[in-house]
């Protein structure tokens, strides 16, 4: 069956930087679009970055350059790496195959001011 492993959060200080990974099995991940979602206490989950088969990016404008999604399609993962990090960037973050219902357990963020 389809699993979704996120891991690399933590707890940081505003100002500095995270690397999440999220690694896939029982998909064949290299044509899936695959994207990180982030859910705040008492807050809806929202879309944070996605990435296409082809590459291709989409970000929040919550996060435009401070965040990027990548892919290593040999290693059957998708990557955020989130650079200048603030409070509300806390929350609880989650890949998902787009379009689909598969989801991780997700990782904690916290970011500490």
């Amino acid at each position: 069956q389809v699993q979704l492993v996120e891991s690399g959060g933590g707890l940081v200080q505003a100002g500095g930087s995270l690397r999440l990974s999220c690694l896939a099995s029982g998909i064949i991940f290299a044509f899936v679009d695959m994207g990180w979602y982030r859910q705040a206490p008492g807050k809806q989950r929202e879309l944070v970055a996605t990435i296409t088969g082809g590459r291709n990016t989409n970000y929040a404008d919550s996060v435009k350059g401070r965040f990027t999604i990548a892919r290593d399609n040999a290693k059957n993962s998708v990557y955020l790496q989130m650079n200048s990090l603030k409070p509300d960037d806390t929350g609880v973050y989650y890949c998902n195959v787009m379009r689909s219902e598969y989801w991780g357990q997700g990782t904690q963020v916290t970011v500490s001011s």
